[in-house]
């Protein structure tokens, strides 16, 4: 599963790569951090280079933290793809030049055939699929689940409330847009690309205004609920209201 991601990374065999296996898979750490992520300075890298100490889980473990991973340790195969996807992203940025003329896969289908719907073979329980949908739940600052497809629904909801043409127009007639300067908004993350920061930043401030109209809502029912407490006719031990 990770072999063209390996591949594209010049990794020696990427093809035998077996993720399960400890020493491969401490070794491709490595060797990602070495030769494409290079989070670390050359002489910080002593403890995630020690492959066969005891300590080296916790190497690893700080580093994932250190990248800011969604995943944990024991998420081996989510965080594994997750580092190979963050190191051809920045093996492009450092080779723009070598990759700029590349051609895309030839299609095995004919210019007549009907483009597929991507999420008719959608798997659910693939590493792909997890973290795609780990990365935008963290964008969009979507409380964890451990059913993805929840998270996913999850998305969907906040997307299409907030962001689609209906939600945008409804905002625009009902409120009056005020200029926002983005740069004196600190995003707390930084996805890598400035475009997405920039959505990120956006999808933050919505969600900060939902919660203020949430807080408001609230603060009307607790109201709501004094009033009826505080009335005479209210047995309140009783949990209904007395004639």
């Amino acid at each position: 599963m990770f072999r063209r991601k390996l591949t594209a990374l010049d990794y020696h065999n990427p093809s035998g790569f077996d993720c399960k296996d400890e020493t491969q898979f401490r070794n491709c750490i490595v060797w990602l951090e070495d030769q494409k992520i290079r989070h670390y300075k050359i002489e910080e890298r002593g403890n995630l280079r020690n492959i066969p100490s005891s300590e080296w889980p916790k190497a690893y473990q700080k580093y994932l933290q250190d990248l800011n991973c969604p995943f944990e340790v024991q998420e081996r195969q989510e965080a594994m793809d997750w580092l190979l996807g963050l190191a051809v992203r920045y093996e492009y940025g450092d080779n723009v030049e070598k990759y700029k003329n590349v051609q895309p896969l030839a299609s095995s289908s004919s210019n007549s055939d009907k483009p597929a719907d991507p999420l008719v073979n959608l798997d659910s329980n693939s590493p792909d699929f997890k973290a795609g949908v780990t990365a935008l739940a963290n964008i969009l600052k979507i409380q964890r689940h451990d059913d993805y497809l929840v998270m996913l629904k999850a998305i969907r909801i906040l997307i299409q409330d907030r962001l689609s043409p209906e939600a945008i127009a409804k905002a625009s007639n009902n409120k009056e847009g005020i200029p926002v300067a983005l740069d004196k908004h600190v995003l707390g993350f930084d996805t890598g690309d400035a475009t997405l920061n920039e959505a990120a930043q956006i999808l933050r401030l919505l969600h900060i205004e939902e919660l203020r109209e949430l807080q408001t809502k609230i603060n009307e029912a607790i109201v709501a609920v004094q009033a009826i407490i505080a009335d005479p006719k209210t047995d309140h031990r009783l949990g209904k209201v007395g004639r």
